[in-house]
């Protein structure tokens, strides 16, 4: 534990591509999705457990969701939990929370994840949260963790990498190039022979002056928006202020905000089996398969004949499937979906 690690969690996402399983009011990130027990987003917080203490962790969500994440997070103080009363992208909320972390300690460092991700192999993923910790604190540059590539995956952008420019502090630490959209495709395969290109995880470790500044340099108005309210952090006007003022600023992300522009940007390349659950053909690709392709989560599930396919049912019911072949089934609350993964992309007009 030290007491100058920060941790942000951004947790505002809609996330109701995993329908019906979750929805606008009730989106993935506050979900049992793996079927470990745990939601996504304590999952989350617990991969931070022996890193950063529970009131230097901040989440960051909407207003709608702010009774859900006290109720999943009861260690992790009220006044911590900072509520958007729109959406506006992750610029304007990193902005937010970076200002109020500064004026409680203007030598924090902090790691800034998204609530929905999945890792197994918790213990790799410490060691490069530690490094890169230690790495911002002794620096001025922003670091960001890139993902070995395992797959020509298109859902996900890319970083490139400097590989023959290491950081004279840490030799696994590499310039940055360039972050690339998510690819088509021909040029993710591209991508997987190269050794310089990495899928950009969204987990970014900076020192709170060196983000502040990147804001003030890069988003001077969004910057003065936050810096100006200095006074009242932590004071009861604090929420109203907010409500007022974040509707001003620009809906854009911290990538086109901070990351495009910087110069001093890092990448640490990392691999501690990672995945953006953004859909249920990535949630099938991480969890353990059957013999036959199948990932079953719930406690009642026989399969017969089927072959390819994901099957979401954690409810008291038992589910009997034969002759399937990629197809995602998915069940919550009497409400059933079937349908073929490759046109999961579709689910969006069922509902």
């Amino acid at each position: 534990m030290n007491s100058n690690y920060y941790l942000v969690i951004m947790a505002g996402g809609v996330g109701s591509r995993f329908w019906p399983v979750s929805s606008e009011e009730l989106p993935k990130q506050f979900l049992d999705i793996l079927g470990t027990g745990r939601t996504l987003l304590q999952l989350t917080a617990d991969r931070f457990r022996d890193i950063v203490p529970n009131d230097n962790i901040y989440i960051v969500t909407s207003a709608n969701y702010c009774d859900i994440v006290k109720e999943q997070l009861p260690d992790v103080p009220a006044e911590n939990i900072l509520a958007e009363p729109c959406r506006r992208n992750t610029a304007p909320c990193i902005c937010y929370v970076s200002w109020k972390i500064k004026k409680r300690n203007p030598k924090a460092n902090i790691a800034v994840v998204p609530s929905d991700h999945m890792v197994t192999d918790e213990k790799k993923f410490a060691e490069a949260i530690q490094q890169t910790l230690e790495y911002a604190a002794e620096t001025d540059a922003i670091v960001t963790l890139g993902i070995k590539p395992t797959r020509p995956e298109t859902g996900y952008g890319y970083i490139k990498a400097d590989l023959s420019f290491a950081s004279s502090r840490k030799n696994n630490m590499f310039r940055v190039d360039a972050f690339k959209e998510k690819p088509n495709r021909e040029t993710a395969e591209l991508y997987l022979k190269q050794s310089s290109y990495f899928w950009n995880s969204g987990i970014f470790i900076w020192n709170v002056s060196t983000i502040v500044n990147a804001f003030r340099v890069y988003q001077p108005a969004m910057s003065r928006i936050f810096e100006d309210l200095l006074p009242v952090y932590d004071t009861p006007q604090e929420q109203e202020m907010i409500d007022k003022l974040f509707p001003e600023c620009e809906n854009i992300s911290v990538d086109y905000a901070i990351m495009e522009h910087a110069e001093e940007i890092f990448v640490y390349p990392a691999s501690f089996g990672w995945s953006d659950l953004g859909t249920w053909g990535s949630l099938r690709e991480q969890v353990q398969k059957d013999a036959y392709g199948n990932a079953c989560i719930g406690p009642d599930i026989d399969l017969y004949e089927t072959y390819n396919c994901i099957v979401h049912a954690t409810g008291e019911k038992k589910v009997v499937i034969q002759g399937l072949d990629g197809y995602v089934v998915a069940e919550k609350d009497g409400t059933l979906l079937i349908c073929k993964l490759s046109e999961e992309q579709r689910i969006k007009l069922f509902h």
